[in-house]
């Protein structure tokens, strides 16, 4: 079920001791990460798929969410770390939310981190967005991270110890043409998590967001063939000059998610965006600097 609170801090401490050797500090800090409990939606594909994998690769019992069943990622948890469970449904539906938060508190009795990473994209001119499709975007990218946050925040709380890092967007640090919706559930998702971290805090329990630009994943392959943008489109604005890997963002957030590596990071939106939103310049001048 898990080490007790006191120990795995007298594991933290002994990671955070500089008088030991490298190999006994990292031998410490895999006691402090030894059957940590992490919760992850938005699991079958794309960033969340990939996290699974991260988290999985460094010892996590993991509790997968999606729409579907997210038969990749559960194979490659099962194969790298044999604890984990899976249940389909909508989280933007309270009573799903609940069981999801009842289901890792009756088999592991704790749950040491939450990664709000379900979402969906909607592209169209504000003034051709209808009300319904408004509502459906917020619900999925901001309701439900705020109905999962007070589950498993209320369960952290109790315990003194954990993490949210719920996954947000450059598109929630700036504004972005024909994605009212997305844009301001973005916006809004970055609200709430430093809210929550001003509130929980104080009590033990850490929450930050992570912030993309645009990712090579299922979504983006939907959003180009729509005709949304093309691939020169992103990758002549990134500064890097290419688009995110779900990989890059994975370890962001597993970063986000590691005590030891990230302990006082709190109401942080961190940004991996290889430059998007640093970059002031024109398309000419950016790529004569490539």
């Amino acid at each position: 079920m898990g080490l007790s609170l006191g120990e795995m801090n007298n594991a933290k401490n002994a990671v955070c001791d500089l008088n030991l050797s490298p190999g006994v500090q990292e031998q410490a800090r895999r006691i402090t990460m030894a059957r940590r409990v992490a919760v992850v939606t938005g699991a079958a594909q794309g960033i969340g798929k990939r996290t699974v994998e991260l988290l999985a690769q460094r010892g996590y019992s993991l509790l997968l969410n999606d729409l579907r069943p997210a038969v990749e990622a559960l194979n490659a948890a099962h194969a790298l770390t044999g604890d984990v469970l899976e249940i389909v449904g909508d989280v933007s539906d309270e009573a799903v939310a609940g069981e999801i938060a009842a289901v890792a508190m009756e088999r592991w009795g704790r749950t040491d981190v939450l990664v709000n990473n379900a979402g969906i994209s909607l592209i169209a001119p504000a003034e051709k967005l209808s009300a319904t499709e408004y509502r459906r975007v917020l619900e999925v990218n901001l309701v439900a991270p705020f109905l999962l946050a007070k589950a498993f925040g209320t369960m952290m709380l109790r315990q003194g110890a954990g993490t949210l890092i719920n996954v947000a967007s450059v598109a929630g640090l700036v504004g972005v043409a024909d994605r009212a919706a997305y844009n301001a559930s973005k916006h809004g998702l970055i609200g709430l998590t430093r809210t929550l971290a001003s509130e929980w805090g104080g009590r033990g329990v850490r929450v930050n967001a992570v912030c993309p630009a645009w990712v090579k994943t299922e979504m983006d392959v939907a959003d180009q063939a729509a005709g949304g943008y093309t691939e020169a489109d992103i990758t002549n604005r990134v500064p890097m000059g290419r688009f995110a890997s779900p990989d890059d963002i994975a370890r962001a957030i597993a970063f986000l998610a590691d005590p030891h590596e990230s302990g006082f990071i709190n109401g942080h939106a961190l940004v991996v965006d290889g430059g998007w939103i640093a970059d002031g310049g024109w398309e000419a001048l950016r790529l004569r600097h490539r």
